[in-house]
């Protein structure tokens, strides 16, 4: 909003020539995003107090050591969505197509999870949504993007799959690609979900992979940086670069609050917008697979439910003494603040290892 507001000005006033420098706005969308957190973070935890009354936000399915975080209000994503949605549109040039892709799929994303935790609250169980409503919302969003991102870049790469480490490596997907996007919007958002099960546990990692994806979508963007790493221009994903300093700036905001012992969970609303949103922008900048690797420890969570869920049911066994991996290691006795640190440091490591295949080609 600024940028389209502030650009037929430059010529008049050249110090709104920042504007023009995607680094300068990508800041400015971090900075704005934190106050918002810091100034409405207090504001929302009390709204969300007032209405969750006595209703329970503690699944079935946890050790037993979450009892005592009965009462800590859900639904914090709504924070984060907040600042993000304002963030963005402030900062960002909301010509760009590809910006409201992945805002509509952070903000669909973001209202089906807070059905779902509202149904929570209204109902004081931890039943929602049923899964597959949840599914079926969450495919209809999806496909709808993908259809549009398939429809806007350019040929070769609209239907393509890159391989990295491989610079000319495609392979072309077709229509195949609709439901390749889907599942990886979809894959990645119900991993962070799964992910989002201790203090600060979640929005950690999803900071680093923001920034990640905000640098790799700056690179992607610039036809400059992209030759020079030989990596395959999509002109136009730079601007997703604001996007994503918005979520880091709003990832950090809410960590304020979430840290141990958290103020507040960001809950459905919060893990499934901003694991689509980190989906998306996967898919515009064609690095699916990278995204598999930067995201790998929500990849690592999502797979222990699998493996436990499969050998359950073929034989009657659990392979993990609960599921998801953060539980497990509750139930060995680590200490929360052992684990959520740990598996920090785990998700730098894999951000790290992501980052480096931009230039092993």
């Amino acid at each position: 909003m600024l940028y389209n507001a502030l650009a037929p000005l430059i010529s008049d006033f050249p110090v709104l020539n920042l504007f023009r420098y995607l680094t300068f706005r990508t800041g400015g969308a971090i900075m704005t995003a934190l106050i918002i957190s810091f100034v409405m973070g207090p504001r929302v935890i009390n709204w969300l107090k007032s209405r969750q009354g006595s209703a329970s936000n503690i699944r079935e399915d946890v050790p037993d050591t979450h009892l005592k975080k009965a009462g800590t209000p859900t639904m914090g994503g709504f924070l984060i969505l907040l600042s993000i949605s304002v963030s963005t549109l402030l900062w960002a040039d909301t010509t760009n197509a590809y910006v409201w892709i992945v805002l509509i799929v952070t903000i669909g994303f973001g209202a089906v999870g807070f059905a779902d935790d509202y149904l929570k609250l209204s109902r004081k169980n931890s039943k929602g949504l049923s899964g597959r409503l949840k599914l079926l919302f969450q495919l209809i969003i999806s496909i709808g993007a993908a259809i549009w991102i398939l429809q806007l870049t350019q040929p070769p790469l609209n239907d393509a799959l890159v391989f990295p480490f491989f610079k000319s490596v495609l392979i072309n997907l077709g229509w195949g690609f609709v439901p390749f996007a889907a599942f990886v919007m979809i894959g990645s958002s119900n991993a962070v979900n799964l992910t989002d099960g201790l203090d600060g546990l979640a929005i950690v990692p999803v900071m680093i992979a923001a920034g990640c994806f905000g640098f790799i979508a700056y690179l992607v963007g610039s036809s400059v940086y992209s030759n020079y790493l030989q990596l395959h221009y999509v002109p136009g994903t730079g601007e997703l670069a604001v996007f994503a300093g918005a979520m880091v700036g709003a990832s950090l905001g809410f960590l304020w609050f979430n840290a141990p012992p958290a103020m507040v969970f960001m809950g459905d609303t919060g893990s499934l917008a901003v694991g689509g949103a980190l989906g998306a922008i996967s898919v515009v900048t064609k690095h699916e697979l990278v995204w598999a690797i930067v995201g790998g420890l929500f990849v690592l969570e999502t797979v222990s439910v699998i493996v436990q869920v499969a050998s359950f049911k073929l034989t009657g066994k659990r392979v993990f003494a609960m599921a998801p991996l953060h539980h497990h290691y509750e139930k060995k006795g680590w200490a929360e603040s052992t684990i959520v640190i740990r598996f920090w440091i785990i998700a730098i490591v894999l951000a790290l290892v992501g980052l480096s295949t931009l230039k092993l080609r």
